[in-house]
């Protein structure tokens, strides 16, 4: 499961004092139920998605990368659909945070940085995962289990 994924992350991350953590989230067939058509946009999104990225986008600690393949009008699209619901996405398929010429994190010229997948191709189910994320990210409230604004990811 993907809990299991988040919470191995952010105990590395304490463990490290890293306080950015990236997350690379596929929209199709992940946040939004897919039409496979161009230009036949429905913002159907799949239980908890939208509370979840809400979560997501309210911590100052968590980067939301859009890792999508959706053609750039398409894209502008999910921006104007995300963007009233305090859904925020950094970078769309790119993190120029972290690159090889600034850290030993490993080389990403040709595939960029993240701590977190959400990819359907991977394995992510929407169906039931987002519940499970929502209800991890809402426990470490109740815990005020956040890393320390100090810390940093960047060099």
């Amino acid at each position: 499961m993907i809990t299991d994924w988040i919470d191995k992350m952010f105990r590395y991350s304490f463990n490290r004092e890293w306080y950015e953590t990236y997350w690379a989230i596929d929209i199709h067939g992940v946040v939004l139920k897919p039409t496979y058509r161009r230009n036949n946009f429905r913002a159907h999104f799949y239980p908890y998605a939208k509370e979840t990225l809400k979560l997501l986008s309210d911590r100052k600690d968590v980067i939301l990368i859009m890792f999508t393949s959706s053609y750039p009008e398409e894209i502008k699209n999910y921006i104007k659909t995300f963007e009233p619901l305090g859904i925020h996405f950094k970078y769309i398929n790119e993190n120029p945070e972290i690159d090889s010429s600034r850290g030993n994190f490993g080389y990403y010229k040709d595939k960029f940085y993240f701590n977190v997948l959400f990819e359907d191709k991977a394995g992510f189910n929407p169906e039931i995962e987002w519940n499970e994320i929502y209800n991890l990210l809402k426990e470490y409230e109740c815990k005020n289990y956040f890393p320390n604004q100090k810390w940093t990811t960047k060099f």
